[in-house]
């Protein structure tokens, strides 16, 4: 009866452990299921909104506005003087001043800063200003009428530009050449043409004439006559012998 008795409580015993077991399992899977489950989504947190402005009082608004319409009613955009439209003939005279400054060589800026006894008078230091202007006129014989670059001259002659105008004025004034205005290389310059040639005694010098003791009886049909007179013959003779320079 004791042996049967013991083998009840064990077999209770075992019951009661395999109870507690399954118990136990069921809570474990209980405790998985939770876990493998998605978190729920955080609902994200309303931002706070911000405070609407305090409006303003509608007496102060109206008075602005009244004011503002004063203001603008007071200042009234000033009419625009429209500019007279320009004849054709005015923007004919317009192009033509402009193209004329454009064109407007050294002699003709320094014709309007000097006066003409300025320029008649025009001296350069320690120059013989006869030698040089027979020298010019020399060297623009060669040329005749073709006439020369007067730039070319000036460097030929050692001159500044300034100076060389000048004197370009001053024989222009005198009488002794003429100016042509020309465009050479993109600028506007004058060519110089010899208009009277200065009186040369060269021819001359040597003449039995000027140390004639008899020269004051000599005349075409008195006795002693330059038809007649040897001293010429012989002068003439000899002079035509020379070589030509």
């Amino acid at each position: 009866m004791a042996k049967k008795k013991e083998t009840d409580d064990k077999a209770d015993k075992l019951k009661a452990e395999l109870a507690a077991l399954k118990e136990k399992k069921k809570k474990l899977e209980e405790k998985e299921k939770t876990l493998k489950k998605p978190k729920a989504k955080e609902k994200p947190k309303k931002e706070a909104k911000p405070k609407k402005e305090a409006k303003p009082k509608k007496t102060t608004a109206k008075k602005a506005e009244k004011t503002t319409k004063k203001t603008k009613a007071k200042e009234k955009p000033k009419k625009t003087v429209k500019e007279k439209k320009k004849t054709k003939k005015q923007l004919e005279e317009e192009a033509r001043k402009e193209k004329e400054e454009r064109e407007r060589t050294l002699e003709e800026e320094l014709e309007k800063e000097l006066s003409d006894e300025e320029i008649e008078n025009f001296q350069i230091e320690k120059v013989d200003m006869e030698r040089l202007t027979n020298k010019v006129c020399e060297m623009l014989a060669v040329y005749e009428s073709d006439g020369l670059i007067q730039s070319e001259l000036w460097k030929k002659l050692k001159l500044t530009s300034r100076d060389g105008s000048r004197l370009a004025l001053r024989l222009e004034r005198t009488g002794f050449i003429n100016r042509e205005k020309i465009l050479e290389k993109g600028r506007w310059t004058y060519k110089l043409i010899l208009k009277k040639t200065p009186i040369s005694t060269v021819s001359i010098e040597n003449s039995p004439c000027l140390i004639c003791p008899v020269e004051q009886k000599c005349s075409v049909d008195g006795e002693i006559s330059p038809r007649t007179c040897q001293w010429i013959e012989e002068w003439v003779i000899a002079e035509t012998k020379k070589p030509k320079k």
